[in-house]
């Protein structure tokens, strides 16, 4: 016999039904298309999955929670960005994005199954202790991670408590035990250096609600320093990016004319183009971008603008490769739906999707004293490793140089795999005069100035 809850849920997907059935057919077209009539018959066929779900399987289902992981499953299926966010989950996007939080300071993905460092976060428990990118997160205090959702919750809590979390590392036999204690996460994008009088240094570790305003701040302090900025060094390795309004706002502030981005998606109101505005700071010094495996989304875009402009020289090795932009959609419980809307592209037209920025030099990172350097090495995740990411281009047809080229990618990933690089150490002053890509970066600077100074 049917349970009245099976009923009642079996009455709720024909009412569903019945009302795409009837937009689709009346609502917006007189005919109703062969496409309409398949995803009527598709709808149908998962009502009757439910039921019988609901009704045969050998354990009691909590029905709203199957319904929801069966629009997860149809939501990741499409690209490895888009997802449902249940209610904690979009409260802590927000959070994310504007303040703080307490956990362990990584940024995850899912690859092959696992729970995937992309990269520490700067100065966090993780990054202290030594996880890299492309750790895969096996256990949290001896569970078993099995989705994203579960692992950040199991990973973030109070501050000072202790998580254990256990990690297989490709080239290490056993799995590793990282017993960490969980601190308040902030959300402080920027930190500067003068790495000697009139060059100076700015990383900036993601993009959040305050990052052009805390950029602008530390320009101006170096900008009226006692002795004037000649050159800039901009370090955007391990960026996992952020927020797509700031990446805009910190390209714009170098740059006083021509297009930032231009996004382009299937609905027309998803493409648009952004163009840089005159700044009431001329900042006419020289720019050296660094970049590596992990500066992922709105770094690239700032990378990707400052190379097409010729306003910046990019030193490092190629980035991550997220080339979309997604947005987020509250849903009538309060739950949010994130979803891939658009490709963007950079100034020159160029999608980066699932290829990345190249640097104008190629430069593996390494530490120049032997007594720094780590012995641990990180082949860097990068997005067309990851399930079902979007190709470059909509089109699935690519001419002939578009396809050598895509070959050299791939010949270019596996001696990349192997020759993988070291991670970025903890930020101070002495760390960078012993980072070779950060001393080739001044050097340029500083040799540019030189030259500039010549009379002929």
């Amino acid at each position: 016999m049917i349970s009245k809850k099976t009923r009642h849920v079996k009455l709720w997907l024909l009412m569903v039904i019945a009302v795409v059935f009837w937009t689709v057919g009346t609502g917006f077209y007189r005919d109703l298309s062969a496409k309409s009539e398949e995803a009527y018959e598709e709808l149908k066929v998962f009502s009757d999955v439910i039921e019988m779900i609901e009704r045969e399987y050998v354990d009691e289902v909590d029905t709203k929670e199957l319904i929801q992981k069966a629009i997860q499953g149809m939501v990741h299926s499409l690209d490895p960005h888009s997802s449902l966010l249940p209610l904690d989950a979009f409260q802590d996007l927000q959070i994310d994005t504007k303040g703080k939080f307490t956990g362990i300071g990584i940024h995850i993905t899912m690859q092959d199954g696992f729970v995937t460092v992309i990269s520490p976060i700067e100065d966090t428990p993780a990054h202290k202790a030594g996880i890299i990118a492309r750790d895969r997160i096996i256990k949290v205090d001896g569970k078993p991670t099995k989705d994203l959702r579960q692992a950040v919750n199991m990973m973030r809590g109070p501050k000072g408590t202790k998580v254990v979390v256990t990690i297989f590392r490709e080239g290490v036999k056993k799995p590793l035990d990282f017993e960490l204690i969980r601190d308040v996460i902030p959300i402080l994008s920027v930190k500067s250096f003068n790495l000697k009088p009139g060059f100076g240094y700015i990383r900036l570790s993601n993009f959040t609600g305050t990052t052009t305003t805390e950029m602008q701040k530390a320009l101006k302090k170096m900008e009226n320093a006692e002795v004037p900025l000649k050159g800039l060094v901009l370090d955007l390795r391990n960026n996992g990016g952020g927020l797509l309004n700031q990446s805009i706002k910190v390209a714009d502030l170098f740059l006083d004319e021509g297009i930032i981005l231009s996004i382009k998606g299937r609905n027309k109101k998803n493409t648009k183009v952004f163009n840089a505005t005159p700044s009431s700071v001329k900042r006419n010094y020289p720019l050296v971008v660094l970049i590596n495996g992990g500066s992922a989304s709105a770094s690239e875009i700032v990378a990707g603008a400052l190379q097409d402009h010729r306003r910046a020289l990019i030193l490092g090795t190629t980035s991550f490769g997220k080339g979309s932009v997604q947005t987020v959609e509250t849903l009538r419980d309060g739950s949010g739906l994130k979803l891939t809307i658009a490709r963007y592209y950079t100034p020159n037209d160029r999608s980066i999707q699932a290829k990345g920025i190249k640097p104008d030099i190629y430069l593996k990172h390494r530490r120049l004293d032997p007594k720094e350097i780590s012995q641990r090495e990180e082949g860097l995740l990068k997005e067309k490793d990851l399930e079902n990411h979007l190709e470059a281009e909509p089109s699935l047809e690519q001419d002939k140089d578009s396809e050598s080229e895509d070959e050299k990618d791939k010949n270019e990933k596996k001696q990349r795999i192997h020759e993988m690089e070291q991670r970025v150490g903890p930020l101070t002053l002495e760390a960078l005069q012993i980072d070779n890509q950060v001393r080739r970066a001044l050097q340029m600077l500083e040799g540019y100035d030189i030259f500039k100074n010549l009379k002929g």
